[in-house]
Formats: C-alpha cells, structure tokens, sequence
C-alpha cells in the first residue's frame, strides 16, 4: 500500500489532501502530480465534495490559472465588480481569483415567474462562461457505477459541457438547453431564468478520490450553481 499526502496551511489551519490510495502509486499519473487543493474558507470546510450527491461548482480548487482553472482573462467579473467590494461574504467572495462569481438576489432578478425551477436566493454560482474554460474539483466518490448528471443553471442560447476525469479526455458533450423565454421583455434577465435538468448525461465513476475538470464548450454565456450526481448503475 502506498500513500502520498499534500500538507497546506490556510489561515493557520493545516489540511492533509490525499493524492493517491492505490496498492501501487503511480507517480506519474494526473491525480499523483495535481496541485490543486479543495476549497476551504471560514464558512465551508468540508474538503473535497463527495459523490453521490451534489458539487458546488463555486467551490473549484485552490490552484490558480492553468492548475486549478483557466479563465480568458483577469478579471472577477462578478465579486468585485458587479458585486462591489463592501466587506460582505458574498460580494467579495474569491473576490482576488480570475474565475466569475455572483450570486442569486431577489427583487425581480432571480426570483421571477420565469424560472423553471426554484432556487435559493443569496447562492453562490459560477457565470460569465466562455468556451474554453474550465474549472476543476477534488471529489471523493463513495461507490463505482455509472451515475446520471444534473445541472442547475441559466443558458440565454442553449451551449454545451464536458466532464473530465483526471484530465482524461472527457467521454461525452453534455448538451444544455435554453431557458430563453420570450415573454420576458427584460433583456438581461435572460441570463437569470434558473432551470435544473436533472439528466444533462452520464459518467462512469470509480471508488475513491478524483479531480472532476468541467468545461465551457460550446456558446457559453451559461451561469451554474452545482452538478448532481445520482448513482444509476454499479
């Protein structure tokens, strides 16, 4: 049995990131060389995210550009700048990181009749997407089988994901729909009508601890709050 651990410190808090639990370690593979570390912060603290269940898609990996994520330019567009610095958990949050992140607000932005499906207000989610990027997440899968995916989002025009285990090419384009709604004659507003569509495909999941990377593929200009992971078949 061979056991390789990365040791960080965050705040003054120490966290232990298994790399790799297998009878003979492979050094050379992706998840033995990933950088990558799950997210934590004052408020979530609870490593990687586990599977069957529900990824956060805000909480990608601390890492940075081209390790953790890649986004096709500098800015936050969502903490800080939509959201302006105002010392707030939600405005600021991972204000410093490239990555887009907002969050649901009420008034007539995310809680309209227009939604195809309900969503908390005040949550986190990842938008601004442009094709080409990804973002990625340390998962501890609890059983092997295939497992069908859901997303919570919004898509003005429709686009498309891939889901990449380990950085190995990624089996299928996931293809989401539009929650364009026409009766809606506020034009920005198309970018807020949430939907969850609780079968977007499937992935086949081995036991144990995986480096999930989700990209943007096809339009973009999506916004997603989380994937499910629902075991179908093992």
């Amino acid at each position: 049995m061979s056991i390789r651990f990365k040791i960080i410190s965050l705040k003054g808090a120490i966290v232990i990131h298994i790399l790799c639990l297998t009878i003979s370690c492979d050094s050379n593979t992706f998840i033995g060389n990933y950088e990558g570390t799950p997210y934590s912060d004052s408020l979530y603290s609870k490593g990687s995210q586990t599977i069957p269940g529900i990824v956060h898609l805000e909480y990608y990996d601390f890492g940075g550009e081209g390790i953790s994520f890649h986004d096709s330019d500098s800015l936050n567009s969502g903490s800080g700048n939509l959201n302006p610095p105002n010392g707030s958990y939600l405005n600021e949050f991972r204000i410093n990181e490239p990555v887009d992140i907002s969050y649901t607000k009420s008034a007539g932005i995310d809680d309209t009749e227009f939604n195809f499906a309900p969503i908390h207000m005040n949550q986190l989610y990842l938008g601004w997407t442009l094709p080409d990027e990804w973002t990625r997440y340390s998962v501890h899968v609890l059983n092997s089988g295939y497992y069908k995916i859901g997303l919570m989002y919004t898509s003005n025009s429709g686009g498309s994901i891939s889901i990449a285990v380990n950085d190995n090419p990624p089996s299928d384009t996931l293809f989401i729909s539009s929650t364009f709604v026409e009766a809606d004659t506020v034009s920005w507003r198309q970018w807020h009508h949430w939907n969850y569509d609780n079968d977007i495909g499937k992935i086949l999941l081995k036991k144990g601890f995986h480096v999930l990377t989700v990209k943007t593929i096809e339009k973009g200009n999506m916004n997603y709050d989380y994937l499910s992971f629902t075991l179908i078949d093992n």
